[in-house]
């Protein structure tokens, strides 16, 4: 069963649009030009070019046998016989039984293939499913990283716009081993350093030096120093331990006391004698002085080498210390503290020569540094390096960008290997279970094709066209066998091919005839299919109004009933005809028929589901269309045409030719409304070439004219809704 047709750039067919159905029974009913035919020569030839953007759900089905024009053509109008069809006679019976038997049997393995077709569509929608999802998700990976600065696009060349391409190519990267060292951060800086108008080569840096590391392990920092041992008040200053105290204190004296002697600048009594000044001074001799001096050169010198060490902006704001800057901070932060606690502990020694002091030895400090300045000025060799091997360091990036993503996107790729995995062990077992039905199908064929050979003939078939044509009153032309599969139509007493000298209507009913008994029997003798599926096009476009109800009759006695026949699909223009197949019974029409409607507004044709309580005849039907400004000019002039006919002929009861004197529709204006409308031409959608004439307005103008000159102004206001 044909659960979708779908129609897309084709004839009218501007857009997409599908036919969706659940039903055995499908009526369509659309007005000349929508799009009928269209819809059947798909079906008729599926693979013509024209039809490559149309479907059928599912692709594969019972064979489709469609009545149409093209049907016509290839049985009536090219081939000079017709085909023979075969039916089964009733002269062997034991062949019957065992065609019965294989029938059956048939009909059941057929069964059981479609429900494992059914199964692996099933599996290949959930598998399309669920890859189209995966797809979605790792779109995401273009979304992210493309538009905005771009930096990372040149990674995606030949995936931008195809979500499946760049799928395959993700899924066919190996997952990394390890996580990638460096993440999109990294990557994307380094691509900005090659990619950069400014990308130029980088100057290294030049390690930090501290140009007095000597000062620190200088020996004079460990020495005790003491004054002269000989002076008189040695013994008093190493015994109360004061001598700096002291040697500060005398910078406070005159270089001369008298007899009265001096204020004392600690006790600010008058106890400094001259000869107290005399040993105190001796104490503090010129060595002692000396080394203190030794003590301040050495600070001026490690001040000087402090104040001259680069700042560590120097350092850290190299393009390529980004990376590195919390470290440079920290290292060169404490090799700064260490330094000045150095100045401290001079200051202090200096204050307190005695007391000896150790210096911290930086040049650890420097190194541990300088070790950063060494890891930034690899990695700004490395960066010159690649700049001058621009292009393949981009596509080394660009491979590093990709094993980044195909570790990130592991889970979502890991699911759809499972997905796939799980689905190709599904289709598999599918496979060898269709192949095992197949291959017993195969064999009931054989036995159904061996017992049709003793009952085959054409000769049921011509005596059933016959038949038909009898029951419909022509007596005028019959079907005669004309060898052993072929057969002719001729008149009574003439044994010429009379089929060229039939009426269009005669044609048309001979040939659906012919049609009905193809279904009912067999292609040859090799034609084991058990069920079909039958697609009829409009087969009373050109019948007498007598005609209509048997052929009505036919569809609905041959094809409605029983199980022969999958699915029947039924195109119509005729809303009687329409209303005839739809079946009254709610309970039953909502089992078994679907209704759609076919329609051609000026965006192309669509097929749109049709409820029975809106099936209107085909008078209210060309008034809907004119009353639609959005539909084919076209289609509009004809529904008007169609609307004078139908009302004067029918309803008014006067001539059309008398309809079309009245004098206002020989003003100028409306001259196009008058060579469309009066028109003896049944096919006006045909013969309208120059849209540029066609005017709606106007053209309603004319319509509306045409009811009040002769008397129905009413029933033109009611029609059209104004």
């Amino acid at each position: 069963m044909i659960t979708e047709i779908r129609m897309d750039a084709v004839a009218s067919f501007k857009h997409a649009t599908s036919l969706q159905t659940d039903k055995k029974i499908n009526l369509i009913y659309g007005l000349n030009g929508t799009g009928k035919s269209t819809i059947s020569n798909f079906l008729y030839e599926p693979n013509d070019p024209q039809f490559v953007l149309c479907s059928k759900t599912p692709a594969q089905t019972v064979p489709i046998l469609v009545y149409n024009q093209k049907f016509i053509r290839d049985n009536f109008f090219v081939t000079d016989n017709l085909k023979g069809i075969f039916s089964l006679s009733k002269e062997n019976k034991e062949a019957e039984q065992k065609i019965i038997e294989g029938t059956k049997k048939q009909g059941e393995l057929e069964h059981s293939l479609q429900s494992k077709r059914d199964d692996k569509e099933k599996v290949n929608e959930s598998y399309s499913k669920q890859r189209q999802q995966v797809i979605e998700e790792v779109w995401g990976i273009k979304k992210t990283y493309t538009g905005g600065d771009r930096v990372l696009e040149y990674c995606f060349e030949g995936l931008m716009g195809k979500k499946d391409k760049l799928f395959e190519h993700l899924l066919s990267i190996p997952k990394p081993t390890d996580e990638p060292q460096r993440d999109i951060k990294a990557l994307r800086r380094e691509v900005e350093t090659l990619k950069g108008d400014d990308a130029k080569p980088q100057q290294p840096l030049q390690n930090l030096v501290f140009q007095a590391p000597d000062v620190e392990s200088h020996p004079l920092f460990g020495t005790t120093i003491l004054g002269n041992t000989d002076s008189e008040v040695a013994d008093l200053i190493e015994k109360l331990g004061n001598a700096d105290w002291v040697n500060q204190g005398i910078t406070y004296l005159p270089d001369e006391v008298d007899d009265v002697g001096v204020q004392c600048p600690f006790c600010q009594e008058t106890t400094i004698s001259r000869k107290f000044l005399e040993s105190v001074r001796s104490y503090f001799d010129e060595s002692y002085q000396n080394q203190l001096d030794t003590l301040a050169d050495l600070l001026r010198k490690y001040q000087s080498a402090v104040e001259a060490l680069p700042g560590v902006g120097e350092f850290s704001d190299h393009p390529f210390a980004r990376e590195r800057k919390s470290m440079l901070l920290g290292k060169h932060q404490a090799l700064s503290t260490a330094l000045l606690r150095n100045v401290e502990k001079i200051e202090q020694k200096i204050s307190s020569p005695k007391a000896p002091i150790s210096l911290t030895d930086t040049s650890g400090l420097v190194a541990d540094f300088n070790a950063e300045v060494v890891a930034i000025n690899s990695d700004v060799g490395a960066y010159n390096d690649r700049l001058q091997n621009r292009e393949a360091a981009l596509a080394k990036l660009k491979d590093e960008f990709w094993m980044l993503m195909r570790w990130q996107y592991d889970q979502t790729v890991s699911r759809f290997q499972h997905d796939l995995q799980a689905a190709n062990h599904k289709l598999k077992d599918l496979d060898g279970e269709v192949r095992s039905i197949n291959s017993d199908l195969a064999k009931v064929k054989e036995r159904i094709t061996a017992a049709q050979k003793q009952t085959v003939n054409v000769d049921a078939a011509v005596d059933a066209i016959n038949a038909g044509l009898l029951d419909l009153g022509i007596d005028e032309f019959s079907v005669k066998k004309h060898s052993d599969s072929l057969y002719r139509i001729v008149r009574a007493g003439d044994e010429k091919d009379a089929f060229y000298s039939l009426s269009e209507g005669e044609r048309m009913m001979i040939s659906f005839l012919y049609f009905c008994e193809l279904c009912k029997g067999k292609f040859s003798a090799e034609d084991t299919h058990a069920q079909r599926i039958v697609v009829i096009d409009d087969p009373i476009s050109s019948l007498s109004h007598i005609f209509v109800f048997n052929v009505g009759r036919l569809i609905r006695s041959i094809f409605f009933k029983g199980d022969r026949y999958r699915q029947v699909i039924v195109l119509t223009h005729s809303l009687y005809f329409f209303y005839e197949l739809t079946e009254i019974n709610h309970d039953l029409r909502k089992d078994t028929q679907k209704l759609f409607r076919l329609s051609k507004p000026s965006t192309g044709s669509v097929i749109q589901e049709m409820k029975y309580e809106s099936i209107q005849n085909d008078y209210q039907a060309y008034w809907s269309v004119v009353n639609d400004n959005s539909q084919h000019p076209a289609l509009i002039a004809n529904c008007m045409r169609n609307i004078v006919e139908y009302f004067f002929n029918f309803v008014g009861k006067k001539p059309l030719g008398n309809v079309f004197q009245i004098p206002e529709l020989q003003d100028i204006k409306f001259q196009a409304f008058y060579r469309y409308v009066n028109r003896e031409s049944h096919s006006l959608g045909q013969n309208i070439f120059d849209m540029k004439e066609f005017d709606y307005d106007v053209f309603k103008e004319g319509l509306k004219l045409v009811f009040e000159k002769t008397g129905y102004p009413e029933h033109y206001k009611a029609m059209s809704k104004c």
